[in-house]
């Protein structure tokens, strides 16, 4: 007799829980919502409400509401994948040591094997002329000519190759190329404008964007074969031919 009391109860307790989880849902709240009210499994709940109609104005907010924990989630991985990334790149970096002047000469060899134009056959006696548009990337190969290659400053020259919407504003471009490698107005030449239209997926576009520069080293045509036969004894020493 005790034990069907006690089943008794529970199922007037169940019964008031469901009516009022439908009480609630008609309110326009959550299944999140009701379960802070209604401690139930979130299944049973869903058999509860399964024929529960709400308004256009209800459905609107909870729609509003799932876009916005979905957003809050987001940016909550986006923070937590920063974490991460500026975790691996700290520790990282510790891995790289003080270079030695063999070390830096190879790192430049290198460089300019991946971004520096090459002597062709139909063009003896190209110089050396590096191009990129990252200027941590070309602050190093400077710093590979001027303190391995013992190039002069007075030999080295730029040119600016940029899209052509950024015209009204290349006094500012020039500024930033000047500023980064260390050299006066004076050394950039020619400015060429690529007139190819942008892809609106790019991300570096827009005022953050200043093209790319090439590097140019007058009667250094004896340098670029150097730097052909240094890449040969990598490839020879790596095994790679």
């Amino acid at each position: 007799m005790l034990n069907l009391n006690i089943t008794h109860v529970r199922m007037i307790k169940k019964e008031k829980e469901k009516i009022r989880a439908i009480d609630l849902r008609r309110t326009g709240l959550s299944y999140s919502e009701i379960l802070r009210h209604v401690p139930v499994a979130k299944s049973t709940l869903g058999l509860w409400l399964q024929s529960v109609d709400l308004s256009k104005k209800q459905k609107q907010r909870l729609t509003e509401k799932k876009l916005a924990s979905a957003k809050r989630g987001g940016l909550a991985k986006r923070s937590q994948r920063l974490v991460r990334v500026e975790k691996i790149i700290s520790e990282s970096e510790k891995d790289i040591k003080v270079l030695s002047k063999r070390e830096l000469w190879l790192i430049g060899v290198c460089l300019y094997w991946a971004e520096g134009s090459k002597e062709k056959e139909g063009r003896p006696g190209s110089g050396v002329q590096f191009m990129n548009h990252d200027p941590l990337m070309v602050k190093l190969f400077l710093q590979w000519l001027i303190n391995i290659c013992k190039i002069e400053k007075e030999r080295i020259g730029f040119d600016i190759y940029i899209h052509e919407y950024r015209k009204p504003n290349i006094k500012n471009v020039i500024k930033f190329w000047s500023s980064n490698t260390g050299f006066p107005i004076a050394s950039f030449g020619h400015i060429y404008y690529k007139k190819n239209k942008l892809n609106p997926n790019r991300k570096n576009i827009g005022d953050k964007y200043f093209g790319g520069v090439k590097v140019r080293v007058t009667a250094s045509s004896e340098l670029n074969r150097k730097i052909r036969g240094w890449v040969s004894g990598i490839c020879k020493n790596c095994r790679v031919v």
